[in-house]
């Protein structure tokens, strides 16, 4: 009922899970990962402690074939930070299912509509290009293109954690619950999640003093997401900033004309989060 993806990135050392089932919240079922340790997925019927278990083992030491061998389940795989893989298919899986190695990464599936989907997602998933969170969407497009799980389409789920970090940290943590295209809703939700990552970096240099990259970051932000409202006005914002003041505020008034909440949030925004706001009041009349 399941197809998924572990894999880690040898550019960056990111590893990650994707998957995509007829299945409520799958995410909150299969996708388990912790910086600077590995990436698991447990499927078919999914027992959801062996996910930190399987990490907890490869965080003391353990590759994910030692770990995998002491906490077998119907269909686990996993890929820990030096890109070692492994996956198990048990004998009950109803078929089609299977799996699929290559380097730093696995792919399995069952219940699924044809036995060529695992080996469709292996050869996607090498040949694409780009962020490990792309790679990964080019694997479950490919399976679903074989026919994906037999049942049909409902849940979706991707994480890429750091090569490094606190447990807590991902670079990707995003869930489609319950949708007729949980491919296209959760290819939607990676934009836009990348749009706010650079969002956040312009925050951060913003606060070190950094007007001129800050805004760089907040344009490159809207451009990625250009339909966000939020994106949008921190986008005129950083125009506004670099002296575009007619881009700026039509931007912003454009945002205001959408959600007339923002001007009440301009009347409140103090100067020492946005040196420019006494300005940005007095041009909108605020």
């Amino acid at each position: 009922m399941t197809y998924s993806i572990v894999a880690r990135d040898p550019a960056t050392g990111e590893m990650g899970v994707a998957v995509q089932s007829h299945w409520f919240s799958v995410g909150s079922v299969v996708t388990f990962a912790r910086a600077g340790v590995g990436a698991v997925a447990t499927q078919s019927i999914a027992e959801k402690a062996y996910g930190p278990r399987m990490l907890e083992r490869m965080e003391a030491g353990e590759d994910p074939e030692q770990a995998l061998g002491a906490l077998l389940a119907e269909d686990p795989a996993a890929v820990d930070s030096k890109a070692r893989v492994a996956a198990h298919t048990g004998e009950g899986c109803i078929p089609d299912a299977g799996d699929a190695q290559g380097e730093g990464f696995s792919v399995q599936a069952n219940i699924m509509a044809s036995p060529q989907v695992w080996p469709a997602m292996a050869e996607a998933f090498t040949e694409a290009d780009g962020a490990l969170a792309q790679r990964m969407l080019a694997a479950l497009d490919a399976a679903q293109a074989e026919g994906g799980d037999l049942r049909g389409k409902q849940s979706a789920a991707l994480i890429v954690v750091p090569a490094e970090g606190q447990p807590w940290q991902s670079v990707v943590d995003v869930r489609v619950e319950d949708s007729p295209d949980p491919l296209g809703e959760l290819r939607r939700l990676v934009r836009l999640a990348a749009a706010y990552a650079l969002a956040s970096e312009g925050d951060d240099l913003l606060g070190r003093g950094k007007p001129d990259e800050a805004g760089a970051r907040y344009r490159a932000a809207n451009e990625l997401a250009p339909e966000n409202i939020e994106l949008a006005f921190w986008s005129g914002v950083a125009l506004l900033r670099g002296g575009d003041v007619e881009a700026g505020l039509g931007r912003i008034r454009e945002v205001i004309e959408a959600e007339p909440g923002w001007a009440g949030l301009i009347k409140r925004v103090p100067a020492e989060l946005e040196p420019d706001i006494e300005r940005l009041r007095e041009a909108l009349g605020l």
